[in-house]
């Protein structure tokens, strides 16, 4: 059994690191493969060794996601925001650097997913109810300090709002196998790689800095904690929710952060989102991810064993993944400059499209090029991106509301 079960733990850790380099391939659609062979798997294994590899391969993608997210642009829908800081540091020779702040948030989450289990154990049956009442006016408030903020056309904000949200609400109602994959692909990843290609950019050398040169004041480390902190719990047992919503809510709690302090947050909210899905698939058997999912369907009783399993499956990954997020971003930050920057754009570009029209039909490649085409809009009127994740607010406060 517990051959099976470390067998089980790197195999999910090597299936979560190629999911997570591979651009559009999510590791939903391999928990939903998964699924679907179920019965092959069971006949030979127990179902808690099938569940450790879900997590393990949860967790590394929490990890390794950033990494092309960072230096290709090509981000999956946990790590999108990651576009927006990544790429201005990747442009001025610090994608590894960019990477590296992604991990301080991950690993510093680990330890908070074990932090907050006897919390959630403990408090989470008796304020699930209370928490979805508030839920709709915390996005709400969030969605207003993202106009009031706005530097440069607060009208043109809430337009851009507003249009990517009826465009999220539109994609979700269309009966697409994944309606995020071009929703966001659009919005964030084509849109930014189609910018640097019209601007015929080029990358310059990608600069490895040693652990010690990356300087993180203590309150920058504390701001960007207490933002997750704030916001990740939250996203983890509330329905419609995840990181990317929780990212726009803690951004708004610690106002003005900093490229850094952006980046270690989106780490931290990344790994504590999916972690935390797993305790709250325990603690009032509800599913927020498409791991947690997974796991409900395999699990007929999730008992505390299970979750002595999961959380050291967790802890465990998570220390692997952060040792080889390095060496893999090491080898991008070697050889990203060595490329036509231009032409690898233009085949991922390719690439993300064939991803979309493969697991989303034509209708996602509709929706893809709509998405794209406001994703440049923003960034034409120069309109912080954020506002983008109206797509996903918008369609959550309808949600809670009706």
């Amino acid at each position: 059994m517990i051959l099976y079960l470390i067998i089980a733990l790197i195999a999910g850790i090597a299936i979560g690191t190629l999911a997570g380099l591979l651009p559009g391939v999510h590791i939903n659609l391999i928990s939903v493969f998964l699924l679907s062979i179920l019965a092959f798997f069971l006949s030979f294994v127990e179902p808690i060794v099938l569940a450790v590899f879900i997590v393990a391969m949860a967790i590394s993608d929490t990890f390794i996601s950033f990494i092309p997210s960072i230096f290709l642009g090509a981000p999956d829908e946990d790590s999108v925001l990651s576009v927006l800081p990544g790429h201005e540091m990747l442009i001025k020779g610090r994608g590894y650097e960019a990477v590296i702040l992604t991990l301080y948030g991950s690993i510093i989450g680990i330890f908070l997913i074990l932090l907050f289990t006897p919390l959630f154990i403990l408090f989470l049956p008796k304020i699930y109810e209370s928490a979805r009442l508030i839920m709709p006016f915390i996005l709400i408030i969030a969605s207003f300090f993202l106009f009031y903020f706005e530097k440069q056309s607060k009208i043109w904000a809430i337009i851009i709002f507003f249009l990517a949200g009826f465009l999220g609400i539109a994609s979700l109602n269309l009966n697409l196998k994944e309606p995020l994959l071009p929703l966001l692909t659009g919005l964030f990843g084509a849109s930014s790689l189609i910018t640097s290609i019209s601007k015929k950019q080029k990358l310059p050398h990608q600069k490895i800095t040693k652990f010690k040169n990356i300087k993180i004041g203590k309150k920058s480390v504390f701001r960007s904690l207490f933002a997750s902190l704030i916001a990740s719990p939250l996203c983890s047992f509330l329905p419609g929710l995840g990181s990317g919503q929780a990212a726009v809510i803690g951004s708004e709690v610690t106002r003005d952060l900093d490229r850094k302090e952006f980046l270690i947050l989106l780490g931290s909210i990344n790994t504590i989102v999916m972690g935390l899905s797993f305790v709250t698939l325990y603690t009032i058997q509800k599913s927020r991810t498409g791991s947690a999912v997974a796991i409900s369907k395999l699990l007929e009783t999730f008992s505390s064993n299970n979750l002595y399993i999961i959380l050291l499956t967790i802890f465990i990954s998570g220390i692997l993944s952060f040792f080889l997020t390095i060496f893999l971003a090491k080898i991008f930050s070697k050889n990203i400059s060595k490329f036509n920057y231009n032409k690898l754009s233009l085949v991922i570009l390719i690439f993300l499209s064939i991803v979309v029209l493969v697991f989303s039909s034509w209708l996602g490649f509709l929706v893809f090029v709509v998405s794209t085409f406001l994703g440049l809009t923003c960034i034409f009127l120069g309109i912080r991106r954020t506002h983008l994740m109206g797509c996903l607010l918008l369609p959550t406060i309808l949600f809670y509301l009706m």
